[in-house]
C-alpha cells in the first residue's frame, strides 16, 4: 500500500509541469482568450519558426521599449539561427562598454554573449521616457503572469477604441479588456502588416501577438523541453522499476504457502 502512495505521489509531481495553463477563471476573474500551444502536453515541443518569428517581433516592435536582461543574444542558437545570424542581430544593438584605457565608457556594437537589455540605460530614464513608469523587462513575463503566453496573446489583441460606458479611461490611458483594471498606459503595440515575415506569414495582430507570446514563452523557460524529457525518462523508470519490483515480489514469495 505505502509503495502504490509514493509511486502515485511521484508520478503526480512528474506529469504536473507537464500539464497545459487553461484560459478558464475563477468567479470575479478575467477570462483569457484560447490560445493552442504547441508545448503543451507530455510531448509538447516549441514551435521554432513561430518563435523564430515572435523574436522578429520583440525584435522590430517590442525593443523600443522593452529588453530581455535574462537572454543572450548567443541563447538564440536554440531557436535555430546560425552562429552568424546570431552574430549580425547582436551587431544591430548598441551596448555601453568599458571602462577602456583611458578609464572611459564607450560605446560598440553588441556581441553574441552580451544580453537583450532594453533600450534606456537605467530605470529611471525609463520611467522618465515612458509617463513615469518604466515599462518591465519581459524575460520572465509568461511565468510572471497568470495564464503565461495565453496572458499575453490576450492583452495584445484586447484593445478596444470604445471602452464600456461603465469604465473611465484616463487620459493617457488605454482600454484592454483583459488587462487588471481593463485601462493599460502602453497604446496597441500591434497593427496590421507592422512586421514583413521572412517566411510569408500573414502579418495579422493575431498571428504576431500569437508568435511573440510563443517566443516570450521560450525566453522565460528555455529548458522546458529539457525539462519534459527528463519527466518522460523519469515515468519510464518508475513503471519499469514498479514492473520489476512486483515481479520480484511474486518470485520471493512464490514458494511460501498462502
Amino acid at each position: 500500500m505505502l509503495k502504490r502512495y509514493w509511486l502515485a505521489a511521484a508520478l503526480t509531481l512528474v506529469a504536473v509541469p507537464f500539464l497545459p495553463a487553461t484560459g478558464s477563471a475563477a468567479e470575479g476573474e478575467i477570462e483569457l482568450r484560447p490560445l493552442s500551444l504547441p508545448t503543451d502536453g507530455f510531448f509538447g515541443t516549441f514551435d521554432r519558426a513561430a518563435v523564430q518569428r515572435g523574436f522578429q517581433v520583440f525584435h522590430e516592435v517590442c525593443s523600443s521599449c522593452h529588453g530581455l536582461k535574462f537572454v543572450a543574444y548567443r541563447n538564440l542558437e536554440a531557436l535555430g539561427y546560425t552562429e552568424d545570424q546570431v552574430k549580425a542581430i547582436a551587431a544591430t544593438a548598441t551596448v555601453t562598454d568599458g571602462p577602456n584605457d583611458e578609464g572611459e565608457m564607450f560605446e560598440r556594437p553588441g556581441l553574441p554573449f552580451d544580453h537583450i537589455t532594453g533600450p534606456f540605460p537605467n530605470e529611471q530614464a525609463a520611467a522618465a521616457a515612458n509617463g513615469g513608469k518604466a515599462p518591465p523587462d519581459l524575460s520572465l513575463m509568461a511565468k510572471a503572469r497568470e495564464g503565461g503566453e495565453r496572458y499575453i496573446y490576450s492583452v495584445l489583441t484586447g484593445y478596444e477604441e470604445e471602452p464600456p460606458a461603465d469604465v473611465q479611461v484616463p487620459e493617457g490611458g488605454h482600454y484592454n479588456a483583459f488587462f487588471p483594471g481593463h485601462v493599460i498606459a502602453m497604446p496597441p503595440p500591434l497593427s496590421p502588416d507592422q512586421v514583413t515575415y521572412a517566411d510569408g506569414t500573414p502579418g495579422t495582430v493575431q498571428q504576431m501577438a500569437q508568435d511573440v507570446a510563443q517566443f516570450l514563452g521560450w525566453a522565460a523557460e528555455p529548458k522546458l523541453e529539457d525539462r519534459k524529457g527528463m519527466g518522460i525518462k523519469v515515468i519510464l523508470f518508475l513503471v519499469v522499476l514498479t514492473g520489476l519490483t512486483f515481479a520480484l515480489k511474486r518470485k520471493i514469495w512464490a514458494d511460501i504457502p498462502h
